[in-house]
């Protein structure tokens, strides 16, 4: 337990943003994806998810784990099916944001949501390390109320409004790590991870490639901060991760790529350069290949979520 309490302390948590969605029409994404975790809480009528379409009820609460492509349905009866890319230009037709004050009032189907990073040694995002797919957090009021104080914070005006949040957003973290353990969930990759993310070689790996995502992170780069051989530096990262260096780096480099599509006025050449691609042709290739969508459709994406 001391373990988990180490990686808990190392957490660096941060709040994206909330919504209130009510459901105009039945809507199927195919390849649902973001790079952050979301907690989605089903106020009333039905969502599916996954390939075996497993269904989360009114009241109950999905974690979606950041990185992960899955369909998911939104809305009960028959349903319209678009990819993500289709979705981003229809989105008013299928979802409506209201306040959270507005939820019971409202005769269709709703849900809301929470998006949130916690990563280790504000490195690596946390959840996603464990390669766990989309689970339901069941019989757990704690999440249950703690969502509903993020939700009811966020159409607040009082003063401190970000900082409750934050604070709020930090314990849900806690109680969704306690909720794996107690439900013995992922346990073995959990216990991985524990010991892989003291490792100090790893962690200075972790924090070089984030303060050098735009440079040269070649293996003989990595292999130097670590103080390994290059020939021993892959493996040695694949290893305690199970995942290779050059993957990895990919994978930040695509999440800081969001994260600059998301807050900034930046061309997209300018981001593409900036994570560290020089072609800008190859950057699009890549983002497309990664996400499903184009990197100026995403940039929509986001633009149409925080309406």
């Amino acid at each position: 337990m001391e373990d988990y309490n180490k990686i808990i302390e190392s957490l660096s948590v941060r709040y994206i943003k909330s919504k209130n969605v009510h459901v105009l029409h039945p809507i199927t994404i195919q390849n649902n994806y973001d790079v952050e975790n979301s907690l989605i809480f089903l106020h009333k009528g039905e969502i599916r998810f996954g390939k075996e379409k497993e269904k989360l009820s009114e009241g109950q609460v999905l974690f979606i784990p950041g990185g992960k492509m899955f369909p998911i349905m939104y809305g009960s009866g028959v349903s319209s099916t678009m990819s993500s890319d289709d979705f981003i230009n229809e989105r008013e037709k299928y979802f409506q944001n209201v306040p959270f004050n507005a939820l019971n009032g409202l005769a269709g189907e709703s849900f809301s949501y929470i998006n949130f990073e916690a990563r280790v040694f504000d490195s690596v995002s946390f959840f996603a390390s464990l390669d766990v797919p989309p689970f339901i957090l069941d019989n757990n009021p704690t999440v249950i109320r703690l969502i509903k104080d993020i939700l009811r914070e966020n159409d607040s005006d009082m003063v401190g409004k970000e900082r409750v949040i934050k604070l709020i957003t930090d314990q849900l973290v806690v109680e969704i790590v306690r909720h794996i353990l107690s439900s013995q969930m992922f346990v073995e990759k959990l216990a991985t991870n524990s010991t892989y993310f003291k490792d100090p070689r790893l962690i200075d790996i972790f924090t070089y490639i984030k303060e050098n995502i735009g440079g040269d992170l070649s293996n003989k780069i990595l292999a130097n901060v670590a103080n390994v051989s290059e020939d021993y530096v892959g493996q040695y990262f694949k290893m305690l991760t199970g995942i290779n260096p050059q993957d990895y780096i990919e994978y930040q480099r695509m999440e800081m790529a969001v994260n600059l599509l998301r807050t900034s006025k930046k061309s997209i050449r300018d981001i593409g350069r900036e994570v560290g691609y020089k072609d800008t042709a190859y950057f699009c290739r890549r983002f497309k290949m990664m996400f499903g969508i184009p990197a100026g459709k995403m940039r929509r994406r986001e633009s149409l979520m925080n309406v």
